[in-house]
């Protein structure tokens, strides 16, 4: 069965606000969407990074801020130049690993964006998150009953992890399934119903409701 107009969506959603959800620096460009002012104070402190970065690479909290704040301007390319230094520096820091992943699945290459998210996993077994961004990688690539292998076994392990759930749903719907798909977006919302995954599930199970009634 091909993807469904709204898994894809689902999917493409859930990446970002997975990759929103990493790191705190990220808070700065959620800001900056309610009004004129904060995108010009977020776009100013970006140009500033750069500038300071490429004075003095040496700085790990530059590298990282500014990786991050590249993949929220689309410029994957740059973020991963820049979260490959800050990698160099600290190689077993999981946030910039599973970062360095997601700016490489961002470029649509991802192959080295699952190796860095495997390396993370080797740092810290348990890191949800990093299990979640693989399992959504392996997903999107086409690898689909690996990804679902690993995340039952991250729901198994941490029965909280409601991304586990989310991607989970995501898989369903692109096959078809669609009672399980809602069924694990309900427990997204069930578990952590502020979340931005929540209000993508939430608004996942409306578009899929209406699309199983148009049939």
């Amino acid at each position: 069965m091909k993807r469904s107009a709204v898994a894809t969506a689902a999917f493409s959603l859930s990446v970002v606000l997975s990759t929103l959800a990493l790191s705190g620096a990220r808070d700065a460009d959620a800001a900056a969407v309610a009004g004129k002012a904060q995108t010009v104070s977020v776009v100013d402190s970006l140009g500033l990074l750069e500038k300071a970065v490429k004075s003095d690479s040496s700085k790990f909290d530059n590298l990282y801020r500014l990786g991050v704040m590249l993949m929220d301007r689309d410029r994957s390319q740059d973020a991963i130049k820049v979260l490959t230094k800050a990698v160099t520096l600290r190689p077993k820091d999981t946030k910039t690993l599973v970062n360095l992943g997601a700016a490489y699945d961002a470029n649509g290459t991802p192959n080295p964006a699952q190796a860095y998210y495997r390396e993370a996993l080797k740092v810290a077994p348990g890191d949800s998150v990093a299990g979640c961004r693989l399992a959504q990688s392996l997903h999107a690539s086409g690898r689909t009953g690996e990804a679902i292998d690993l995340l039952r076994k991250i729901v198994h392990e941490k029965p909280g992890s409601y991304c586990a759930y989310f991607t989970l749903g995501v898989a369903f719907a692109d096959a078809g399934i669609y009672a399980d798909a809602v069924r694990m977006w309900k427990k997204v919302i069930a578990l952590s119903p502020q979340s931005p995954e929540a209000i993508s599930a939430s608004e996942s199970i409306e578009v899929l409701e209406r699309y199983v009634k148009s049939q």
